[in-house]
C-alpha cells in the first residue's frame, strides 16, 4: 500500500515508472497524470521512486520495519507462520492466521522446542497446503496485506507459492516479507538458490522439499555465530556440521519411498541474490510482484526486510527489482 504518498506529482510518478517516461518523451502519451489516470492507478502503479529504507533510524523495530507504512488497524491481512510470535495480533486489527498444520499438530511439533512456547500458538484459522491459498480464505476472498516471516525459504515450490499470495491480494495489496541472509545463519556454506533449481520445483510443482535439496541442507549447514560472521572471523573450514551426507541420504529416501515430509530450508537468500532471482523470474513472467522497499541486514543480526505489491507489468516488475538489486550491496546501519 503506498499511503505514504498522497498527492500526485509528475516528477515522482515519472521518475517511478521509466516505461511511463519513455512514452512522454516520445509523445505515446501526453502526460504522467494522463496516464496514471486511465492505466497507472488499476496497474497500482507506484506514485514516487521507492527506496531502500535500511538507512533510517537504527531504533526502527523488527515489527516496525515488516509492517512499514501498514495501517494494521483499518486494513485486512493474512500472517503465514505466525506460531507463538504473531506481527499482528487480533487486537490489533484484521488479521486471518495460516499455517501448514493446525494449532493442536503444531503444538505437538514444538513441545520440546525450549524456543516455541506452545501455549502462545495462534489459534490457525486454516491449513495451508494440500489445498491452495485460495481454499484457506474462502472463495473470491481478498485481503489488503499478507506478512511472512522465515516462510518462503521453507517453501518447496517458490513461484507457485507466489503466485497463491499474489491471487489472495487486493488492488494496492502488499507482500512482506522477513527472510534469512545466508551470510550470518547456518545455511552460511549453501549457495544462493538458482534460477534453474527454482523452475526444477516449478515444474514439478513441489509440495514437499526435494531430495537435492535435503541433501544438500543436511552436507552444508554448519554451527554458525551471526556476530562472528559479521566480524569476518569465521572459519569455513572449523565450522561444526549439524548433520553428515548419510543422514541427508537417508531422509531423502524416506521421502522417496514413504511420502514423508521433512521441514527444510528450501531456497537460500542474500538482498542481491533475492533481487537477482526475481528479476529473473519477472523476464520469464514466473513473478507479478514490483519490489516496493527493503531493510537490509540489520549489522549483527541475520535478517532482511522486502516489500513488494501485485502488478501485471513485466517491464515496471523488471525495473523495481533491478532498483533493489543496484541499492543492495552491503548493510547499512
Amino acid at each position: 500500500m503506498h499511503s505514504e504518498v498522497t498527492e500526485f506529482n509528475e516528477e515522482d510518478y515519472l521518475a517511478a515508472n521509466p516505461d511511463v517516461a519513455a512514452q512522454v518523451r516520445s509523445g505515446a502519451c501526453p502526460s504522467g497524470a494522463e496516464h496514471y489516470a486511465a492505466y497507472g492507478i488499476h496497474e497500482n502503479r507506484p506514485l514516487a521512486p521507492y527506496k531502500n529504507v535500511a538507512a533510517e533510524s537504527v531504533s526502527v523495530s523488527r515489527r516496525d520495519r515488516i509492517l512499514h507504512g501498514l495501517d494494521v488497524e483499518a486494513l485486512e491481512g493474512v500472517e503465514v507462520g505466525a506460531l507463538a510470535t504473531p506481527l499482528v495480533l487480533h487486537s490489533d486489527g484484521n488479521i486471518f492466521f495460516i499455517d501448514h498444520a493446525d494449532t493442536n499438530a503444531l503444538r505437538k511439533k514444538y513441545a520440546a522446542d525450549p524456543s516455541v512456547n506452545v501455549e502462545n500458538i495462534v489459534e490457525v484459522d486454516a491449513v495451508w497446503g494440500s489445498q491452495t491459498l485460495q481454499e484457506c480464505l474462502g472463495q473470491g476472498r481478498r485481503v489488503d496485506y499478507v506478512l511472512a516471516s522465515h516462510v518462503i525459504e521453507h517453501v518447496p515450490d517458490l513461484v507457485t507459492w507466489l503466485a497463491e499470495i499474489r491471487s489472495v491480494l487486493r488492488p494496492g495489496g502488499t507482500l512482506r516479507l522477513a527472510i534469512p541472509d545466508r551470510r550470518f545463519t547456518f545455511d552460511y556454506l549453501r549457495p544462493e538458490s538458482r534460477i534453474y533449481d527454482v523452475l526444477d520445483a516449478y515444474i514439478r510443482r513441489a509440495r514437499a522439499p526435494l531430495p537435492r535439496v535435503i541433501m544438500e541442507n543436511h552436507y552444508l549447514s554448519r554451527e554458525v555465530d551471526c556476530v562472528t560472521a559479521w566480524n569476518n572471523q569465521l572459519v569455513p573450514a572449523s565450522l561444526r556440521p549439524y548433520n553428515t551426507i548419510q543422514a541427508g541420504l537417508t531422509v531423502a529416501k524416506d521421502v522417496l519411498v514413504n511420502g514423508t515430509y521433512h521441514d527444510t530450508h528450501c531456497w537460500v537468500f542474500t538482498p542481491a541474490s533475492l533481487a537477482d532471482l526475481f528479476i529473473e523470474l519477472a523476464r520469464l513472467d514466473l513473478l507479478q510482484f514490483t519490489y516496493d522497499f527493503h531493510f537490509d541486514t540489520k549489522r549483527n543480526e541475520f535478517e532482511f526486510v522486502v516489500g513488494m505489491s501485485p502488478s501485471s507489468d513485466k517491464e515496471s516488475i523488471v525495473a523495481s527489482w533491478l532498483r533493489m538489486k543496484n541499492g543492495s550491496g552491503l548493510p547499512r546501519w
